[in-house]
């Protein structure tokens, strides 16, 4: 819990400092695909003509079928109080789509209720949401959602094969991550694939490189350092700036501990590695934390004993939101909640 809740203090301000920026400004091209592709070291990954399994329907399908489906009115409850991310609808002087990361996560955030909603439903949700374009864009952008839909089935189908990946080796790894780049490819056009998918990709050569080298035992300790830093240095810039600030808030975590009795040296620490403005929002945030971790201790005594009273479930629940209520206010109580349901 503790952990959890120092991860609450540090979060706003890593993400005010860190922000990946995605950009792309390729226009997508109508392609047969290939029915193979070739992975990182140049060798052919096959992948088969016959893309589904059994009597699987290809969800591509769905795709231009909005009419059929009934759309309720409310959003998903998973999806209430959000927004639809923006910065999709792109096109050239020509008014052909160009393919954006924005495009695949708008894509992701309805495909994200699935469960709460049936697939047709949020395909037509999607759909809704590409009226907006004009042609040939939105012609367009419904083949690349069909597209794309049909690749997340075939990474699931290939996904089965392998099974619990935990228990991989490096070289199945390295496998399934070359069958999974050529899938995208295979899928999508060459444009959308490196639009929707260049940094997951970069990270996961990332990845494999780090694994290499930790198990590679000819290299010693500073030679490893060394080859990460290689490593590290072929992200893409957003990507590397994140890991650096990951690092100095990792590190900030270390000296915060090191330096809880000695405020002045924190403090001056803090500046020296985040800037003054930073600084000072940390230490603001700290501030509010030691508030909220005595309420939040105060709250959880009197939790621990209604919970324990013997009230029936629907009794205790409502007595449950009584007392978050005393303890705090609306925004608290979601956090009350959340940090409650992990308990």
């Amino acid at each position: 819990m503790k952990s959890f809740i120092r991860f609450c203090v540090t979060l706003p301000v890593i993400i005010a400092v860190v922000a990946i920026l995605w950009l792309s400004t390729t226009d997508p091209q109508e392609a047969t695909p290939p029915t193979d592709a070739l992975n990182q070291d140049g060798q052919s990954v096959v992948i088969p003509e016959q893309r589904f399994s059994g009597e699987q329907t290809a969800p591509s399908k769905l795709v231009g079928e909005s009419s059929a489906a009934t759309i309720p009115e409310a959003l998903p409850s998973s999806l209430t109080g959000t927004s639809v991310p923006g910065g999709w609808a792109r096109t050239d002087r020509l008014g052909n789509l160009m393919p954006t990361p924005h495009l695949r996560q708008m894509f992701e955030y309805f495909l994200s209720a699935l469960g709460e909603e049936s697939l047709e439903q949020l395909v037509a949700r999607i759909e809704s949401a590409l009226v907006v374009l004009e042609e040939p864009a939105r012609s367009q952008a419904l083949a690349t959602l069909g597209a794309y839909l049909d690749y997340k089935l075939a990474v699931s189908e290939l996904e089965q094969t392998y099974g619990d990946v935990t228990g991989l080796d490096p070289d199945e790894m390295r496998r399934r991550m070359t069958e999974i780049h050529a899938l995208r490819r295979t899928w999508l056009d060459a444009a959308t694939a490196e639009a929707f998918f260049a940094d997951d990709e970069a990270v996961d050569r990332f990845q494999m490189e780090k694994r290499r080298v930790a198990r590679d035992e000819t290299l010693t300790a500073e030679e490893k350092v060394a080859a990460l830093r290689k490593a590290e240095s072929s992200l893409p810039g957003p990507l590397r700036e994140a890991r650096k600030e990951t690092r100095q808030f990792t590190e900030y975590e270390q000296v915060r501990q090191q330096l809880a009795d000695d405020p002045r040296t924190l403090h001056a620490w803090r500046q020296e590695a985040f800037g003054v403005e930073a600084a000072d929002r940390l230490a603001q945030l700290e501030k509010e934390q030691q508030v909220w971790d005595q309420r939040w201790q105060g709250y959880s005594v009197e939790r621990d004993r209604l919970m324990s009273s013997g009230l029936a479930a629907k009794e205790r629940e409502e007595a449950l939101d009584r007392l978050r209520a005393s303890h705090f206010n609306e925004t608290e109580r979601i956090r009350a909640e959340a940090l409650d349901s992990i308990r």
